[in-house]
């Protein structure tokens, strides 16, 4: 990613990309010269948000870049919007102007948007340069976009090379990189290791179950735990997904790729944490050995649970690793998943709802998360719909007896096996983008990674 940035000492002949609102464009346009003027008004230039044109100079070289954007105070607009023209101008060196809005994040927007997956396919040609903006901190800058791009490449990857093996060697990876610490439970010794539900949902693959455990920083820091849903594929099971049902279920271990991209990000920062990354990994597959509808599990948390439906299989992997996580009761505990359509229903791919009790940490999350142009958007932990999930013959029911605030009982059902952490939040994220937009092309994506690391270097800040 850093080849998408250069510094303005190396860039002395960039061109500039000047962003206009519409309110901004007569006196854009009176600046200009002449003849690049009636170029861009025979253009038809109205900069409308996402236009842009080239204005050529007298030798026919690109002298300027125009680009649409919204007003800087316009509620709808997109701090990434400057970055759709990663993707779209030539090859070059280019320095942004004009009502740019949040330098940093239009730097940050130019990135992300740089992305592509590139596993399969022939290396993209080389891509537009963008010159550093003055006072923005371009290792930073650069090491967010790489931990993007490195949970974005974990969830494109399909799941024939990317199973709980393949997550596990990604973390080890991460380990190496970062001087930590990586070991693993694996298959039966899950169950001598007391963790009896990922085991049950991982047990019908051939690819071992897994629960990764990575550790580092000073063992006297502030205890910080990150909780990754690491689901490689989801057939739902017995109760089996349609085929349309699966085709993006290679994303189901979005919210392991969220996890290990924020924990690489707090890393790489050297933040004063004793951080924790759990990844509960496994492939939820049919055989003889399926877990069933109607099934009661052991937990670690010793909790009887109830099976209604094996499609919910990565609340059952997240609450033994959040267990395991709350029995040192860290400072902050966070979880990611890619865990209901319930969540999408009510707010859409690109705003996660996020829980939690603490209204302290709500409040930064939600600040913090538009601040970085990381939305989410706070859920109630509803109390009354405790009784949702009810079992008559087990200590509770993983699944609610209706079909009414899904995401609201997922959370609840998580909450019962965090105990003790008092800062407790739980992001119910997507992991794709249906459709490409400025800084977030279309495909896998990582979200609430970037708040997270946001919200830990605000809390413990580096030296």
């Amino acid at each position: 990613m850093h080849s998408l940035i250069v510094q303005a000492a190396s860039a002395p002949a960039a061109i500039p990309v000047q962003c206009v609102s519409k309110a901004g464009l007569s006196e854009l346009l009176d600046g200009l010269a002449p003849l690049a003027r009636r170029f861009a008004q025979a253009q038809g230039f109205a900069a409308s948000p996402g236009q842009h044109i080239l204005l050529p100079d007298e030798a026919g070289a690109i002298a300027a870049v125009l680009l649409g954007v919204e007003a800087t105070d316009a509620r709808r607009r997109d701090p990434f919007a400057p970055g759709r023209l990663a993707a779209l101008l030539p090859a070059g060196d280019y320095v942004l102007s004009g009502e740019i809005g949040d330098p940093g994040l239009a730097a940050l927007g130019w990135l992300l948007q740089g992305y592509r997956f590139e596993r399969y396919r022939k290396p993209a040609p080389a891509t537009a340069r963008l010159v550093l903006p003055e006072g923005i901190d371009g290792e930073d800058l650069t090491r967010t976009a790489e931990s993007v791009a490195l949970a974005r490449d974990l969830v494109n990857t399909p799941a024939n090379d990317m199973g709980p093996a393949e997550i596990e060697a990604a973390i080890r990876s991460l380990a190496a990189e970062c001087d930590a610490t990586a070991t693993a439970i694996v298959g039966d010794e899950l169950l001598a290791r007391n963790f009896p539900m990922i085991h049950a949902v991982g047990r019908a693959s051939p690819r071992a179950p897994r629960l990764i455990d990575l550790v580092w920083g000073d063992p006297a820091h502030p205890k910080i735990t990150l909780v990754g849903k690491g689901v490689a594929f989801d057939t739902g099971g017995l109760d089996l997904k349609p085929s349309a049902g699966m085709l993006l279920m290679k994303k189901d271990m979005g919210g392991a790729a969220a996890a290990i991209a924020a924990a690489r990000m707090i890393m790489l920062a050297k933040l004063p944490v004793r951080l924790r990354l759990l990844v509960p990994a496994v492939e939820n597959a049919v055989s003889g050995s399926s877990f069933r509808p109607g099934d009661v599990l052991a937990s670690r948390k010793g909790l009887s649970v109830e099976i209604g439906n094996t499609d919910a299989e990565g609340r059952l992997i997240l609450a033994d690793a959040l267990a395991l996580a709350d029995e040192e009761t860290p400072e902050l505990l966070i979880d990611y998943a890619t865990l209901t359509g319930a969540a999408r229903t009510a707010l859409g791919p690109e705003l996660p709802p996020f829980y939690t009790h603490d209204d302290g940490l709500a409040a930064e999350i939600g600040r913090l998360g538009e601040a970085v142009n990381d939305p989410v958007w706070r859920m109630p932990l509803w109390p009354n719909y405790e009784r949702m999930l009810d079992s008559r013959i087990a200590d509770l029911n993983h699944v609610s007896g209706g079909s009414f605030a899904g995401s609201v009982t997922a959370a609840l059902f998580l909450n019962r096996f965090v105990e003790k952490t008092a800062s407790y939040a739980h992001f119910d994220i997507y992991a794709w983008n249906p459709s490409g937009k400025p800084g977030r092309p279309e495909g896998g994506e990582c979200q609430a990674a970037r708040l997270t690391y946001a919200l830990v270097k605000q809390l413990y800040p580096a030296g």
